[in-house]
């Protein structure tokens, strides 16, 4: 074994991996060998284990020793992101629960048909210890040895490692129970807790299922198109950057790409949660797993399909369940400290009992034996990544990508939020509003002129004028003789013998004798917003072209349901000019802007807003405000289809130009964290009550573990409803 060489970052599958029981063992067992338990990273529902490998420290020496913990581990080192990986069924598991179940059920069967019938004895028969017939005591034997059989390795490991973790509590338990001649409630509590170990196996794999769906959506197969016109089926992963492939009325989209041919309609509720499809013509984007409408489509590749958007989702969710949010964090510190005080209770109880309550030394142990089988926090500590994991896969369902656990709890506890204008509050695109023609002309004809002059131009003005030309049926224009760019201020042409010039207000001052009229004009559109562009010819003004860029519909809506959220402080940040600001402030139903903000001066604003607020929001673009994303509590980013940076600068990314998902994300994230509090409290309230009953002799063993099985599966189904958690 090499001592030299690089540090390395390598991933496990590790069957098994399903509660913090696990997660102390491999510490235990694999922390000496890797330097630290720093070095080790888990993810309980995706069952994976990152390890940061010293030199000298290969994988399948880590795998060997797993494997002697009865942890089955699967080397993904080569995995890609999104790929799919086998999902585990606990099929082991749930074979040796069932005939554990069945034995325990004939051991009944033969002790009541021994004691005489069920109505005769009511149920005594249970809560005393009777001589049992053979065949009882056999099933029964056999239903603790089937169902303890998978944690044989585990117990041992505790053993080595002086670790008493739920499955040597359990153990000792039940090897308590049988040597007081507890048959029936041994058989019992070993039944119930193999089921407890099933369900909880189940539970993760399910919420597995829900981040794998996301990328089963995609087609494994492309039809690639061929020089001569023809099209070849081949596997998706594949087709390469660049190639072209074909895409039926109907069917799914295989890989992200760009529109070279064909016209259609697209459900990208895949990528964006957009309900209504989206014209697709040449030149714009398609997306893996989104499905064509009635049109056929020829697109080109532009990324692999372990590098396409929906594949990049599933890996970020499954980045974001390694983000342990403040209350994961406070369980597992909650959990750390109720087992050894339970233990610890358990280990005095005869002692005391026997000393002060006068209990007989078999009710005393038999007590403890019911305080071991409570100290079990596993129903506490699963319930809380699986409502995480719901609630981040229900909203990249919609649409909405969530970084971590940490920031889903961050925007549920939101009190001020700072929203950038362009592109946020606004559409991001300059559109004409308005053509105001001059000298009898009509504003067909200064459309015309206008784009004859702009048509040369790449200045987004410049394309607003054109595109608004050809929208109206202005389909032709003259081309210029003589073209000048005057930078700051505009164009000066030469059309069919004559100078015209199209260009900013100064421009018109330089150009024309500008009259008072023109003058005040131009001065109400300014500060109502708008930008205006003068067009002339030698020294006569033309006309005015007026164009903006408009609210978003959907904004005055969404600040009003953000102020009903009880968001206490509404802002908006814009490196704009202040009239533009305070027109559009105005239209949203903002009372609070502030304009000309350089990117360091929106740091700044957003600074002040977490001293005083704490819990702050930026919402951006994500590119442009990337400081003030990092620095805010949850930094929001619009748009952010298809941009690297937009995802990597936010803790959230809007998957869709929809700024209705802002209100629907807090709502969302305030259902989750409501559900996280109920089932801690609930699993509290189990655990307590049954402390005190078995304290007080009201308890079994098999009724602990009964309670302690039904709380797992309650917080577990109460987690998983926020897959189905849809916009209002």
């Amino acid at each position: 074994m090499s001592q030299s060489g690089p540090e390395r970052v390598v991933r496990f599958r590790v069957r098994g991996l399903d509660c913090a029981e696990e997660v102390a063992l491999i510490e235990d067992e694999l922390g000496p060998v890797v330097g630290g338990k720093e070095r080790l990273g888990f993810n309980l529902v995706q069952q994976e284990l990152v390890v940061t490998l010293p030199p000298g420290v290969e994988p399948e020496h880590l795998i060997q020793r797993l494997d002697a913990l009865g942890l089955k581990a699967q080397l993904l080192a080569q995995a890609q992101p999104g790929q799919e990986l086998p999902l585990n069924w606990p099929w082991r598991q749930m074979v040796l629960t069932a005939v554990s179940g069945v034995c325990w059920a004939a051991g009944v069967g033969f002790h009541v048909w021994d004691q005489g019938a069920m109505a005769s004895e009511t149920p005594r028969w249970i809560w005393q210890r009777l001589d049992l017939p053979a065949p009882a005591a056999g099933f029964y034997l056999a239903a603790v040895l089937v169902g303890l059989a998978p944690l044989g390795p585990k117990i041992l490991a505790a053993l080595r490692h002086l670790r008493p973790d739920m499955h040597l509590l359990m153990t000792v338990a039940v090897a308590g129970a049988l040597l007081i001649g507890e048959w029936f409630e041994a058989a019992s509590v070993t039944f119930l807790f193999a089921l407890s170990l099933t369900l909880e196996a189940w539970s993760v794999v399910r919420a597995r299922r829900a981040v794998a769906s996301l990328v089963e959506m995609v087609p494994p197969e492309a039809e690639l198109l061929q020089p001569d016109g023809s099209t070849r089926t081949v596997p998706a992963q594949e087709v390469e950057v660049g190639q072209v492939f074909v895409v039926r009325p109907g069917q799914r989209i295989p890989l992200d790409g760009v529109v070279v041919q064909g016209h259609s309609e697209v459900n990208q509720a895949p990528i964006t949660g957009e309900s209504l499809p989206v014209e697709k013509q040449p030149g714009e984007e398609v997306f893996a797993g989104t499905i064509n409408g009635q049109g056929q489509l020829h697109v080109r590749c532009t990324a692999t399909s372990s590098q396409s958007t929906l594949a990049q989702i599933a890996h970020l969710i499954a980045q974001a369940q390694t983000q342990r949010s403040d209350v994961e964090q406070w369980v597992d510190r909650f959990a750390r400290r109720y087992t050894p005080a339970v233990m610890s209770t358990a280990a005095l109880f005869p002692l005391v009992g026997v000393g002060v309550l006068g209990l007989s030394w078999a009710e005393a142990l038999y007590r403890a034996l019911v305080l071991l089988v409570i100290a079990c926090p596993c129903a506490l500590v699963i319930s809380t990544p699986v409502t995480i994991v719901a609630a981040l896969t229900a909203a990249a369902r919609q649409g909405v990508l969530v970084k971590g656990g940490q920031f889903l709890e961050a925007t549920g506890s939101l009190r001020a939020i700072a929203l950038d204008k362009t592109g946020t509050l606004t559409t991001g695109q300059l559109r004409v509003v308005e053509v105001v023609p001059m000298q009898e002309l009509s504003a067909r004809e200064v459309l015309r002129w206008a784009a004859a002059l702009e048509s040369a131009s790449t200045h987004p003005l410049a394309a607003a004028v054109v595109q608004y030309a050809q929208e109206q049926g202005v389909d032709s224009w003259p081309r210029p003789a003589r073209y000048e760019n005057l930078p700051g201020r505009g164009i000066i042409a030469t059309l069919d013998g004559k100078t015209y010039w199209i260009g900013s207000h100064r421009l018109l001052e330089e150009r024309t004798r500008e009259t008072p009229q023109v003058h005040q004009l131009l001065q109400r559109l300014a500060a109502d917003g708008y930008t205006v562009v003068a067009l002339g010819r030698e020294e006569e003004l033309l006309g005015l072209i007026t164009l903006a860029d408009l609210p978003r519909t959907e904004a005055p809506q969404v600040i009003t349901q953000l102020r009903h959220l009880g968001i206490e402080h509404l802002v908006m940040l814009t490196g704009d000019n202040q009239p533009t600001a305070q027109a559009i402030a105005k239209k949203v139903g903002l009372d609070t802007f502030y304009a000309e903000l350089l990117p360091q001066d929106k740091v700044h604003k957003v600074q002040e807003l977490v001293d005083r607020w704490e819990k702050v929001a930026m919402v951006g673009d994500g590119v442009n405000d990337a400081p003030a994303l990092a620095l805010a509590t949850v930094g929001v980013a619009m748009g952010a289809v298809g941009s690297d940076l937009a995802i990597e600068a936010a803790d959230v990314a809007l998957m869709s130009d929809r700024l209705d998902r802002l209100p629907w994300l807090i709502t969302h994230a305030r259902r989750a964290l409501a559900i996280i509090r109920f089932n801690i409290a609930f699993a509290l309230f189990v655990k307590a009550l049954f402390v005190l009953l078995a304290l007080a002799g009201y308890s079994s063993l098999w009724l602990a573990i009964a309670a302690d099985v039904g709380a797992s599966l309650l917080v577990t189904v109460n987690a998983l409803r926020l897959l189905w958690n849809h916009p209002q």
